[in-house]
């Protein structure tokens, strides 16, 4: 008689789970399968989102967002000059 493979029985198992079961064993394997992986700074998360902006998009925001926080967000008066 052949042995049976970690695989085959880890999927003769899964079978025998409820779909919630299954559900918690996938997020399980996942969890597994991506805590070895090296971690994103979060710069390097930040340099994911603005990737595909277009320079033209940059080149429309205030150069004063800073300092003129309150006027951008809430309709303030500008501050400066």
């Amino acid at each position: 008689m052949l042995a049976q493979s970690s695989t085959d029985t880890l999927i003769e198992k899964i079978h025998q789970l409820s779909p919630t079961q299954q559900q918690e064993a996938l997020t399980f394997i996942e969890f597994l399968l991506h805590r070895n992986q090296p971690r994103q700074t979060i710069w390097d998360k930040i340099e994911d989102i603005v990737k595909d902006v277009p320079d033209e998009l940059w080149e429309q925001l205030p150069i004063d967002g800073a300092q003129e926080h309150d006027h951008y967000l809430y309709g303030t008066p500008k501050q400066g000059v």
